[in-house]
């Protein structure tokens, strides 16, 4: 009699548990759905090849169009092309430099110099991404005498940089021992065997964060403000100022004639961050050690 009592009080608790995790998880979901939504709804109509094709109007023509009771022309192709060219180069300078310094850190953990860079590379994650916008234009745009959106790379590499390490470090540690042994025993040279071998069989983790660290910085809009600054035309020299997604949307805000132009643009960079994350996802399904 007294088991079933205990038995019965168990699965009570086991329930109610079970009750109160799904009543919070609803609770956590009810803001993400409602931006979402929201987005979605307001954004969905804006969507169209004119808007991903041209650049953001003026003000004048905006404000037109308003007193007309017409939809707002232009789009933000400019700032699609300053994010993915900012993107580009700041991902060809932050992926080499990210894994080898995350195997440095994997093969000499013991150490004292590796230790420090471990430490400053926790330190440097957790930096506000305004101070790295700070800290890019005293060192890129001060001394280039301008904005640019080389100067935007830069400030992007820094934020991608410690994500790669990470990431690139930890899957290094999980792969066997066995497996770097076998190759040095067949005559391989170390770095041979670290850049044939043991990377090979960590594509997948390393990939996802890459992809990972991509989504975490093509959304920041404060370092982009000291570095790129923005422009309403579209360029493709890294030189001069260059606007990006996020930008566009904080000069939307800013502006009462253009301001119909932010859902468009948030459910653009919301799509564009959620097809990364689930590529991520499936790489890392697919790749899994």
């Amino acid at each position: 009699m007294k088991q079933d009592t205990n038995l019965k009080a168990r699965i009570f608790k086991n329930n109610m548990l079970y009750i109160v995790v799904c009543v919070l998880s609803a609770l956590t979901a009810i803001p993400l759905l409602a931006i979402l939504g929201e987005v979605l709804i307001k954004g969905w109509e804006q969507l169209g090849w004119s808007f991903l094709t041209e650049a953001t109007p003026n003000a004048y023509k905006a404000m037109m169009a308003m007193q007309n009771g017409e939809p707002v022309p232009g789009g933000i192709a400019n700032g699609i092309v300053g994010t993915f060219l900012m993107l580009l180069l700041a991902s060809v300078i932050a992926i080499p430099v990210g894994i080898l310094c995350g195997i440095c850190l994997s093969e000499y953990r013991g150490n004292w110099f590796a230790t420090i860079v471990s430490y400053l590379t926790d330190l440097l994650q957790g930096t506000p991404s305004i101070i790295i916008g700070i800290i890019t234009y005293i060192w890129v745009v001060v001394p280039m005498k301008g904005y640019s959106g080389f100067a935007g790379s830069v400030a992007l590499f820094i934020m991608m940089l410690p994500l790669i390490i990470r990431s690139t470090e930890e899957t290094m540690k999980i792969l066997p021992d066995t497996l770097k042994e076998a190759g040095l025993a067949l005559g391989g040279s170390y770095w041979r065997v670290m850049l044939q071998v043991m990377l090979p069989a960590s594509f997948g983790s390393i990939f996802t964060g890459i992809l990972l660290a991509i989504s975490r910085v093509v959304g920041e809009t404060a370092p982009l403000m000291f570095t790129a600054l923005g422009g309403a035309a579209i360029s493709w020299n890294m030189d001069r100022p260059m606007s990006a997604v996020p930008l566009l949307i904080w000069e939307f805000f800013n502006d009462p004639n253009l301001q119909s132009l932010i859902w468009g643009a948030s459910l653009f960079l919301l799509t564009f961050v959620l097809c990364l994350n689930l590529l991520a996802k499936r790489i890392a399904k697919k790749w899994k050690i």
